[in-house]
């Protein structure tokens, strides 16, 4: 891997070698982030090697990922996830274009299949034998398709309260699933330590600096999938901050190279009851160190994004100010709604989590964010039937009539 010049703390600023980091900084604890040398990048691959690629998946942008080549990949297909533009809505909220990317569509339904699969890789490279995760059921159910699909043995903490249909995912793909009886902040730190003990490979977020290189494809996508005409806006939720940073990494890797010619804004949205990053953010300049993310006992109908001790937190901070955008936080309330507006007005079902990111959209339009020539991008990161009790709650299911004519036009109050 010539391109990749080795890890660099968030913290401190050191620089160390490849093989000097496992997961955090050495000198301080500190998240690392994976330094690449774009001149060999630029050399090496072109905008043209895309147009004429036909493996549409997220192993098309392999030459920008911290991979060796003929390392075994997970067979499923993640990625190139669609994007729908909505005119009709850009219209109706008086902006330039509006489009949603539906990370629903990958195979296990989230865009954690993304990091999952490169993390999956990642393992058999440093020969492990078992690969674990703390997680609230999506990157878990993700992690353990990946794993299966290259013979590698997953075990996957869960918090108590993770939905029913995520656990299930987890033990169709054939995880250890160990459910732990507290929330994941808990989940999280014994996943930790039985990695540490036992020497299992861990993909937990913040820990493992190659998540937000996975995630960082949907970026590349957006890209491509516009025609290089990068949105003025980005808005996706947020939980441990690793998707909004891997979000906001891949589209500098592409300005890097040159592939686009601007950066978008990120708009970085979380529950009320989950919101350490947007408080952090809020804090302004000071509420970017480590000490500026301060925890909180996390509540919300969003269990994708109920963390109350933000694993990448201090990326994502640096990432939203960099990219000069904004923090917002929206009740359960709201994204209950604009979980039940989602599929009327874009088509895409989206658990809470996804439902968050609308929300959150919703609101920065009501408080006069965007401008008439903005164009925005929403990121729903994972598929409605993950958490069906959710959707459930926005509809009233009708009750059963006998199956006859006249009791349908009772029904239907037909004359």
């Amino acid at each position: 891997m010539k391109h990749v010049l080795g890890f660099q703390c968030l913290s401190c600023k050191t620089d160390f070698e490849i093989s000097e980091v496992l997961y955090t900084c050495p000198a301080c604890g500190g998240n690392v982030d994976v330094v690449y040398d774009y001149r060999i990048l630029r050399n090496e691959f072109q905008r043209e090697h895309l147009a004429e690629n036909r493996n549409y998946s997220m192993w098309r942008y392999l030459p920008m990922l911290p991979l060796h080549p003929e390392t075994r990949k997970p067979t499923l297909h993640v990625g190139w996830t669609p994007i729908y533009n909505l005119p009709h809505l850009a219209r109706q909220f008086s902006v330039h274009a509006l489009a949603i990317k539906d990370e629903g569509r990958n195979p296990t339904a989230s865009l954690k299949d993304r990091p999952s699969a490169l993390v999956a890789a990642k393992a058999l490279e440093y020969r492990a034998s078992v690969a674990t995760t703390a997680s609230s059921g999506n990157a878990g159910a993700a992690f353990a398709a990946m794993c299966n699909s290259v013979d590698l043995k997953s075990v996957i903490f869960v918090p108590q309260a993770a939905p029913r249909a995520k656990v299930a995912q987890l033990l169709l793909y054939g995880a250890t699933v160990i459910r732990v009886a507290s929330d994941y902040d808990h989940a999280f730190d014994l996943c930790t330590e039985a990695s540490r003990q036992l020497g299992w490979y861990n993909r937990s977020t913040g820990i493992n600096a190659y998540t937000a290189e996975g995630k960082k494809t949907a970026a590349y996508e957006i890209c491509e999938q516009l025609g290089w005409n990068v949105p003025d806006w980005v808005a996706v939720s947020m939980g441990d901050g690793n998707i909004i940073a891997g979000l906001w990494k891949g589209f500098k890797d592409f300005y890097a190279m040159k592939f686009i010619g601007k950066l978008p804004r990120l708009l970085g949205v979380q529950a009320e009851g989950a919101s350490p990053i947007v408080d952090a953010v809020e804090l302004g300049p000071q509420g970017a160190g480590l000490d500026g993310i301060r925890p909180v006992e996390a509540h919300t109908i969003a269990d994708s994004i109920n963390v109350g001790k933000p694993r990448d937190g201090l990326r994502a901070v640096q990432a939203i100010q960099e990219s000069k955008g904004r923090a917002i936080k929206v009740s359960d309330e709201k994204i209950l709604l604009a979980l039940a507006r989602l599929p009327r007005e874009t088509g895409v079902f989206a658990e809470p989590a996804g439902a968050c990111a609308y929300a959150g959209f919703l609101e920065a339009t009501e408080r006069g964010f965007f401008s008439s020539t903005d164009s925005i991008v929403i990121v729903n990161t994972g598929n409605g039937l993950k958490d069906i009790d959710s959707a459930v709650r926005t509809v009233e299911i009708p009750n059963a009539i006998p199956p006859d004519f006249q009791s349908l036009k009772d029904h239907l109050k037909l004359k």
